[in-house]
């Protein structure tokens, strides 16, 4: 792309964002003359990560409605937070929610305004940072997010695949940035990538940019970004177990580290992402398989995993109360909980799915 057209694209895109701006639970839209709300900002992008739009919205309107503010979420119960975040996945993220609003309610609950201040944040990575400086605080950042991989990766016809072409295409999101409206034109790229400059099919001729775009010149702006093959995951499996009695059944708390740690969960045979589980119960009871299976994808790994399941009695191998079984071996912690009441636990979807199976096998 030539230099000289670096000045039209900014106005041309955010003219386009102007009369085309996605209307999002968290956006202040163009010509507003309120100021975008940081924490509503860094809550969204948070959620964001790795999630689609739309199913961050009834999510994003949950939390905001119950922790309106950084210094209410700052204060709620890690349980309570792990809970509401159920189904978004990747719970590190939820984690870092926490200590984040802790540490700005720590600092009188006013966000840093710059990408130097925000990365010293938990949780608030380059992107974040970047995004949140222009979105919140009108200040001049690059910004570069999967849509906007793609709109640029096309614009300047970046062939290298990625993730090596990420230097190549932040430099040139960074030359064609304007000092002006910054937090403006990274949402309108964002938009344009996710309606028009899409992974298939990109809608050249409804871009406003089609005229400075080198891949649609040639006419390789489909074949781009070019991607390194990725390696197939391992595949583990693993056992998931649903104990249940007068009507409760047992969730145990898992581990305050590794994966979906401090969640609600069923109790399991100890699958982790380089092991398989060892398929044995946590304690003596009828063990019952379910029909089918869950199959559930994670970062680094493919789990497959079975349900048992067992009526428990009063009394058995020390499983008594319905408010803990601490005398239960791999079992401490636990709680009865009510199965009609199942949606209320926040358990993680591959355990939310596994207790769909037992329950859609009565």
């Amino acid at each position: 792309m030539a230099s000289g057209k670096i000045e039209p694209v900014g106005k041309r895109l955010l003219a386009w964002y102007d009369a085309n701006a996605r209307r999002l639970p968290w956006r202040m839209m163009p010509g507003s003359n309120e100021r975008a709300d940081p924490y509503r900002v860094w809550l969204s992008e948070i959620m964001l990560q790795q999630t689609t739009v739309a199913a961050v919205g009834p999510y994003f309107a949950a939390f905001t409605e119950r922790w309106p503010t950084v210094g209410d979420l700052a204060a709620a119960e890690d349980a309570d937070v792990l809970s509401a975040w159920a189904g978004l996945g990747y719970y590190a993220r939820a984690r870092n929610l926490i200590a984040c609003a802790r540490e700005v309610a720590r600092r009188g609950s006013e966000f840093p305004d710059t990408e130097e201040g925000l990365r010293e944040l938990p949780g608030v990575g380059a992107y974040t940072a970047a995004a949140i400086a222009a979105i919140a605080f009108g200040r001049h950042a690059v910004v570069v997010d999967a849509n906007v991989e793609r709109v640029v990766a096309r614009l300047f016809a970046i062939e290298e695949p990625l993730p090596a072409a990420k230097p190549a295409i932040r430099a040139a999101m960074a030359e064609i940035t304007p000092e002006y409206r910054a937090g403006d034109f990274a949402q309108a790229m964002m938009d344009l990538g996710a309606t028009i400059c899409t992974p298939r099919q990109p809608g050249c001729l409804l871009c406003p940019l089609s005229a400075d775009c080198t891949a649609r010149e040639r006419g390789i702006a489909a074949e781009l970004p070019k991607k390194t093959p990725r390696k197939p995951r391992p595949v583990r499996t693993g056992t998931a177990f649903w104990a249940e009695r007068d009507g409760h059944v047992l969730l145990v708390k898992r581990p305050g580290k590794g994966m979906l740690a401090g969640m609600r969960a069923l109790p399991d045979d100890g699958w982790a992402a380089r092991r398989d589980g060892d398929g044995e119960p946590p304690f003596g009871a009828g063990w019952q398989p379910v029909d089918g299976a869950v199959s559930h994808g994670f970062t680094h790994f493919q789990l497959e995993l079975s349900v048992r399941e067992a009526e428990v009695g009063h009394g058995v191998d020390g499983v008594d109360g319905v408010d803990g079984v601490d005398g239960v071996d791999g079992v401490g912690g636990g709680e009865w909980w009510p199965v009609d009441r199942l949606d209320d636990a926040g358990l993680p979807t591959l355990f939310a799915r596994a207790a769909q199976l037992v329950l859609k096998s009565r």
